[in-house]
């Protein structure tokens, strides 16, 4: 567990890389205390091996900013993959729609439907990384096998 000082908030972070549907491709969790950028570069150095053909991955406003776009150099020499930011409004107030940040958002209400995942229960990181992976395999196979996804406490028009 850590703290994170900008958002004052304790305990872990999340990142995820998903594709265009929002399926799970790579996730990182980590303390914290440490930068977005720092847990980037974790999520990336695991893209080399495990995903050698992505070549463009969009990113929110966190990861690179004008103070320190480092990351965006750092993965274009070291990885050859193109990073772009998705930037909000800064007009805005509150929650914005921003063009492909929606996907990712979207997959962790998915992983929020969990109630494992709803809630830091884990010890350790590698067990918090590992009950993200098996929620994201029961929602997959439940849609390979044409089943509704159903969650308790959670009703629908169909239902």
């Amino acid at each position: 567990m850590g703290f994170d000082a900008g958002k004052k908030a304790r305990g872990r972070k999340r990142h995820l890389l998903v594709d265009t549907c929002g399926l799970l491709l790579v996730c990182v969790v980590h303390s914290a205390s440490i930068q977005d950028r720092a847990g980037a570069r974790l999520v990336l150095h695991s893209i080399d091996e495990c995903h050698p053909t992505i070549g463009l991955i969009w990113l929110d406003g966190g990861y690179a900013n004008s103070v320190d776009a480092s990351l965006i150099d750092w993965a274009k020499q070291e990885l050859d993959v193109r990073l772009e930011v998705v930037k909000r409004n800064d007009d805005a107030k509150g929650s914005q729609l921003l063009p492909r940040r929606w996907v990712v958002e979207r997959t962790l209400g998915w992983l929020t439907r969990c109630r494992r995942l709803c809630r830091d229960y884990e010890r350790t990181t590698a067990h918090a990384e590992d009950f993200i992976k098996i929620a994201m395999v029961r929602l997959m196979a439940a849609r390979l096998a044409g089943q509704q996804t159903r969650y308790r406490g959670i009703r629908t028009a169909a239902a």
